[in-house]
């Protein structure tokens, strides 16, 4: 028993270890692409499109990979994948123009499609429910961790040095990474007896009727569940604004109050690295509101991002060059934005069967990326560019200044879209008794 629990903790230190490094080598293009605009002569919606076809390429590669965590060797899986991204990353550093450059961060992004489905699917047989929102809450803070990491250290690199070794730096650590994800705990759950002698179909591996290569059953069968489309949608709001957010905070700290590119960095990181804190509270409340009610998880989730409204409209609305009263607002405002990770995700682990649970995070994220977050960059540059040049005037040349004012008018779409994610998440909420009751009736029967 104790070997198991050491097999289990270092599993969940390695899910952890690779996941920030998935975030951190993520993050660096945001980091350090005030220098690749400036040198290469982008617009920002360039720059948002290096980050749209990442996430494009990223969404679709995942569907068969979430498929193949249900079916195959997912510690191989992962290996194998964080062993692509860190070598892509690396690559990176390479670059000459931007089109070598979106080869390689789509090279990452085919690398890093393989962490959240086998990691998700991993946790959801290795962890019982009652703990699950905690062990995914650690998983996920790789998030905040790796982008409050990123953005210090690239953007410090990049100002020193160079943006070309904030790359090389980044993909080291991804190596040995890789190699010890082929240790880590990869067991299937079997079908075991509580002890009123009962068949503990939470445990089952062969608790859903349908054949694993029925891979269209099996989708029109998760899309049964009217929470899974709540979730979906939630996940799509949520992606636009975290990406949107994550790839122009520090080029809008840098423009709009004239900070250095490893001040902005450094600011940034501080921003994120709260939602650690965030993320993991969020996971502890919602493993004790799931004990009271099944919807409790996403009862948390609602309320904190109700919150972080309010305090991302204060923070835009700090007048040019009154940074650190923007910085006191986006602290709590990023750091709510964080209380949706561990609750929605483990939400997602409760209404799903054991075997399901890889293809169902890899619907999941196919549809928040597809629909969000390869829309939030792409769409903030565009509407930063349009304002830009409508501060400009007719015919007249696009400043820095200029360019300033137009980030800064496209930021408010954020705070504005997390009110309809709030609503969203309300009706998630109303809807998952009803799935989860029948995930049970239908275990049960088996």
């Amino acid at each position: 028993m104790r070997t198991n629990k050491l097999h289990l903790v270092f599993t969940l230190v390695v899910l952890l270890g690779i996941n920030t490094m998935n975030f951190f080598d993520r993050q660096i293009l945001p980091a350090v692409q005030e220098r690749i605009r400036k040198e290469w002569d982008l617009s920002d919606f360039e720059l948002g499109w290096l980050v749209t076809a990442f996430i494009l390429l990223y969404a679709v590669v995942g569907l068969p990979l979430g498929r193949l965590a249900d079916t195959g060797p997912r510690k191989l899986i992962l290996a194998a994948g964080v062993a692509l991204w860190s070598l892509m990353t690396l690559g990176s550093g390479f670059a000459w123009n931007f089109s070598s450059l979106l080869i390689f961060r789509l090279g990452v992004g085919i690398g890093e499609a393989s962490c959240a489905p086998t990691s998700s699917s991993l946790i959801g047989d290795l962890v019982p429910p009652e703990r699950r929102a905690r062990a995914m809450a650690l998983f996920m803070l790789g998030l905040p961790v790796g982008v409050a990491l990123s953005f210090p250290i690239s953007s410090a690199i990049a100002q020193r040095s160079n943006w070309q070794t904030a790359f090389f730096v980044a993909g080291v650590p991804g190596l040995p990474l890789a190699l010890l994800a082929l240790f880590i705990a990869d067991r299937r759950p079997q079908r075991m007896k509580d002890e009123g002698g009962r068949l503990n179909q939470e445990n089952s591996a062969s608790s859903f009727s349908l054949p694993p290569s029925s891979f269209l059953k099996v989708v029109r069968h998760l899309l049964s569940m009217p929470t899974m489309w709540w979730i979906i949608a939630s996940g799509a709001l949520h992606n636009f604004n975290m990406y949107a957010l994550g790839t122009f905070l520090a080029s809008f700290l840098t423009r709009y109050h004239s900070v250095s590119v490893a001040r902005a960095g450094q600011i940034s990181g501080l921003v994120y690295g709260c939602g650690a804190l965030s993320i993991f509270v969020a996971g502890w409340l919602g493993d004790r509101a799931f004990r009271r009610t099944v919807n409790g998880r996403l009862h948390v989730a609602w309320i904190g991002l109700a919150a972080a409204s309010p305090c991302l409209l204060l923070a835009f609305q700090a007048a040019p060059g009154d940074l650190w009263l923007c910085a006191l607002w986006l602290l709590p405002g990023c750091a709510l934005l964080y209380a949706y990770y561990g609750t929605v995700y483990a939400t997602i682990q409760d209404i799903v069967e054991p075997k399901l649970r890889g293809t169902a995070m890899a619907i999941y994220f196919f549809g928040m990326y597809l629909f969000g977050g390869s829309l939030g960059p792409a769409a903030i540059g565009r509407i930063s560019d349009y304002r830009a040049h409508r501060a400009a005037g007719p015919g007249a040349d696009v400043t820095d200044l200029h360019k300033a004012i137009g980030l800064h008018d496209a930021m408010y779409l954020v705070p504005a879209l997390n009110v309809l994610l709030v609503l969203v998440l309300f009706a998630a909420s109303r809807t998952v008794k009803r799935d989860y009751v029948r995930l049970q009736e239908r275990m049960n029967r088996q």
